[in-house]
């Protein structure tokens, strides 16, 4: 996979088409929920294979952190290692900014990834767009 920072306007709604299928279109998040105002200010990357956007996340800068968000891949390109690849890529850019601590909020099916990545869990249980998440940080080189 390609990974790249969102640079066009054709980039730009690539990502968001890919949000939408994964979070709108699978997962039932409303549509004014998923796009919001910190896409404004966000830096995204998006993931192309052959040529085509399957993978899709965010990153912003909040506090002393560096913030991972919006994380997908399509179903069907699941299972590849994309979406390490995707949170590697967002440390990258982190650290590159000069942050330390780079922090997400997961869906709770998905501890087990992000601890496989070196995150842990920081806070209870809460529901975020009727799902049920944890906040997780890791510490970067």
């Amino acid at each position: 996979m390609n990974i790249k920072v969102v640079e066009t306007p054709e980039e730009k709604q690539h990502a968001f088409e890919v949000r939408t299928t994964v979070f709108v279109d699978e997962q039932n998040v409303p549509p004014e929920v998923e796009i919001d105002t910190y896409d404004g200010q966000a830096i995204h990357l998006i993931g192309y294979e052959d040529g085509l956007p399957i993978a899709a996340s965010r990153v912003r800068f909040v506090d002393s952190f560096g913030k991972l968000e919006r994380i997908c891949v399509l179903k069907s390109q699941r299972g590849k290692s994309h979406g390490a690849n995707m949170i590697q890529a967002m440390e990258t850019i982190i650290s590159n900014k000069g942050y330390t601590t780079a922090k997400l909020n997961a869906q709770t099916h998905a501890i087990n990834f992000y601890q496989r990545l070196g995150y842990d869990v920081v806070s209870e249980e809460f529901m975020d767009a009727g799902i049920p998440h944890v906040t997780m940080t890791k510490q970067l080189e």
